[in-house]
């Protein structure tokens, strides 16, 4: 099951770092900046762009169980999403990959954390048999 991770992981570490073009260091540091303009703006690819990062991690938030073998807790598979997602977006500012910003972090750990908690459903069900 390690593997599986580890093999999307690098897909993604590949499409959001790796295959991007170098551009100048990019930054946004409001956190949720991305709502306001949403909201105020009604930037609609904005908003597709926000739940398109929640979905990026659900993979990995749902392979969590499987890999350490029991349920993980809602607010630990969070922070593995916000710790994968941090990486992501320091690689992206360290070599100029892409915008690094909050809001991905919070998005892709929303992401993860979903992910882990279908998880966590599969195995309820699976106990109740």
């Amino acid at each position: 099951m390690c593997r599986y991770i580890i093999i999307f992981l690098g897909i993604v570490f590949g499409s959001t770092v790796f295959t991007r073009p170098k551009t100048i260091r990019q930054y946004k540091l409001i956190p949720l900046w991305s709502w306001g303009t949403i909201i105020c703006c009604q930037d609609w690819s904005l908003l597709k762009e926000n739940f398109l990062n929640c979905i990026l991690l659900l993979p990995a938030g749902a392979l969590l169980p499987a890999i350490v073998n029991h349920k993980v807790k809602w607010y630990q598979a969070l922070l593995v999403g916000i710790a994968i997602s941090a990486t992501i977006e320091f690689c992206q500012l360290i070599f100029m990959r892409g915008l690094f910003e909050w809001d991905d972090m919070i998005h892709n750990g929303l992401g993860c954390m979903v992910g882990c908690l279908l998880a966590n459903l599969q195995i309820n069900g699976d106990e109740e048999v």
